[in-house]
């Protein structure tokens, strides 16, 4: 199942409108404004090697694991993805299916194709409470609504 969600069907015309508030955008949209956001503040691990190497060292710093949908016959970066989704629910660390590692990669400015990335969380001045921007905010609820899904909706992520 691909979600592109949207606030009301009024803004459905808007929907192209770069200006259109971000609590109703799509959810695609969303990913990537809280993605380009944490990559400019040095937040976002890219690779699944990178993501396994800073989650067996520091789980519980990371906010978001995305990860694009598998592409058939890779069995070997299946198993690495599933294991690293496993290890992510267990850690309370929010897992994201997207639809394209292509767009995904597009969207970090990564010259190779990338199925997975990190957004690492950011702490108040005093380190003792996490901080969430606007879109880090949609997304955690987001992930709360789907939590518990058997089978987690894949995000449409836009066109770059």
């Amino acid at each position: 199942m691909v979600v592109e969600e949207n606030c009301t069907r009024h803004h459905l015309e808007m929907e192209l409108d770069m200006d259109l508030p971000m609590e109703c955008a799509p959810i695609g949209r969303t990913v990537k404004s809280a993605l380009l956001r944490a990559q400019d503040e040095s937040r976002v691990i890219v690779g699944l090697s990178a993501a396994i190497n800073v989650l067996s060292k520091s789980p519980d710093g990371s906010l978001f694991c995305l990860m694009a949908v598998p592409k058939d016959g890779d069995s070997a970066t299946h198993m690495h993805e599933v294991l690293l989704e496993a290890f992510c629910y267990e850690n309370d660390i929010y897992v994201i299916k997207v639809d394209d590692a292509t767009k995904l990669s597009r969207i970090l400015g990564q010259e190779t194709v990338e199925s997975c990335c990190l957004v690492q969380k950011t702490w108040t001045a005093d380190q003792d409470e996490e901080r969430l921007n606007k879109a880090e905010n949609q997304l955690v609820d987001y992930c709360e609504a789907h939590w518990d899904a058997p089978k987690q909706p894949t995000v449409q992520l836009p066109a770059v």
